[in-house]
Formats: structure tokens, sequence, C-alpha cells
């Protein structure tokens, strides 16, 4: 019998969570695609809604784990696309809100109300999708502990 040494099965499922991620992803895409939805843009627009009046660009960055400078090109290129409105804090504040334009939170709702991620995941019991979320927001912990370090 072969004994998978503990690096292999760490290494082994760092790539099917690259490989589930992924392939998660291209589903996801090409169901938004047709409704000309990136999937990028979806993350900062679920962000921005959920943080309400306290969504910033810094606070947004964090959220979605970029850079600042890289969520305000996105959010540049998203107001263009009147998905967004940038709004000045102040008159006197470099700080800039972001709010959803109506158009942005329709493409939220067609967004949510998409199907591949639930059929994806709809074989999983209740069970096993709390144990599911519950492992993966310890790895994610951890992951975090180790960046900061």
């Amino acid at each position: 019998m072969n004994k998978v040494s503990a690096f292999e099965s760490s290494f082994n499922i760092w790539l099917l969570i690259g490989k589930v991620n992924h392939a998660i992803m291209l589903i996801r895409q090409r169901e938004l695609n047709q409704h000309h939805i990136p999937v990028r843009q979806t993350l900062v627009l679920y962000t921005i809604q959920a943080l309400g009046e306290k969504a910033t660009l810094s606070e947004v960055a964090r959220l979605v784990e970029r850079e600042v400078h890289v969520v305000s090109r996105q959010a540049v290129s998203m107001e263009k696309d009147g998905l967004i409105k940038r709004i000045k804090n102040t008159p006197k504040s470099n700080l800039l809100r972001l709010e959803l334009t109506e158009r942005g939170l329709e493409m939220v709702k067609v967004a949510r109300e998409s199907e591949s991620i639930s059929a994806i995941l709809s074989f999983l019991t209740a069970e096993e999708r709390q144990q599911m979320e519950s492992i993966l927001n310890r790895i994610l912990t951890r992951v975090e502990k180790y960046n900061a370090a």
C-alpha cells in the first residue's frame, strides 16, 4: 500500500482547490456572459451592495482582497459602464463612496438569479454544505494569518 506523505496530501488538496475554483469560474463566466456581466465585476457589485453607505474604495478592496488601485481602476470602468457612482463624501475629502446605480442593481439581481453555482453544489446535503463552508473559512483564516506574517 502506497502511503502519501503529508506534503503530497497538502499539495494535492491545493491543486484540487485550484482546479475546482478555475472550473467553477469558467462555468460562472460563461453563464454571466449571456448577460454581459464580467465575473470580476459581480464580486465588486455584491460587496458594494452589502456595504451600503459604508462602501468606499478601500473597504471594497479589503473585502475583495485586491489592491486599492486595482479596485479604483475597476470602479472608473464600472462608472463609465453605468453600474456604479463614485461620490465624494465631503467637498474637501478625497474619500470616495461607491453606490450602485439602477443598472448595477439589475446586474446584481441577474447574477444572483443565475443557477450554475446552486446546480453544481446541489448534491451536497445541508450538513455537508455547512462543513464545507466551515473548512474553507478555516483555511481562509489560516491563509490570512500566513499573509500577515
